[in-house]
């Protein structure tokens, strides 16, 4: 019986085939948003559209950034947006940006300014409409420019979180510039971590 059984596993085995390593198999490629809302599905149909019937880079790469998750499509300041855009060969081109613009109380002066975003800030659209310029939506802009001829394509910066402060090697190694988790900054709270093997380790 034990026999028997010994076979009908080796069989078992030899049919079922042999399993190979799937740790690094997984593509994970957003074909479209995971949100729910309507306007940016319609905005990923129409680009999605523009994409396939154009051979412009500008609307693979909108198409691309509308499918990325929240911390993928950073805010991007109007102190910032003014930064990048006053250049003089930039004077007269829109700024498309795939997120939302914000408002920065420490700019006082804001140019004249086209921009097309996903969302502008109250105090922000109120700014750059004072100032004569403009905000339009997408779809307006597939309509003005629908190769992005005339465009700047600008993104907030991706790694401003705090959560990122504490990625990277672990805090105390050496080379590591990455901030401990710490409940509270003083005397008592992890001041020779990694100097020697009480605190945490040694290094």
């Amino acid at each position: 019986l034990h026999s028997s059984k010994k076979t009908y596993r080796r069989l078992e085995h030899h049919l079922m085939g042999i399993d190979i390593d799937k740790k690094h198999k997984r593509k994970v490629i957003r074909r479209s948003p995971r949100s729910d809302n309507v306007y940016l599905r319609l905005l990923v149909k129409l680009y999605k559209f523009l994409n396939r019937r154009t051979n412009s880079k500008f609307n693979q790469v909108i198409l691309k950034r509308l499918a990325m998750s929240r911390n993928n499509k950073p805010p991007i300041s109007l102190a910032r947006l003014t930064k990048q855009m006053r250049s003089e060969d930039r004077k007269n081109k829109l700024a498309v940006v795939v997120g939302t613009v914000t408002n920065d109380v420490r700019l006082f002066d804001v140019p004249k300014l086209r921009v097309c975003a996903l969302r502008v800030t109250e105090q922000a659209r109120e700014r750059i409409t004072k100032a004569g310029g403009e905000v339009i939506t997408f779809d307006q802009l597939a309509l003005q420019a629908p190769k992005g001829q005339n465009t700047i394509l600008l993104q907030g910066p991706r790694r401003a979180r705090k959560a990122v402060r504490h990625f990277g090697l672990a805090p105390g190694v050496p080379h590591s510039h990455a901030k401990p988790y710490v409940r509270s900054k003083g005397r008592k709270f992890e001041r020779a971590r990694g100097r020697r093997k009480s605190c945490g380790y040694k290094a």
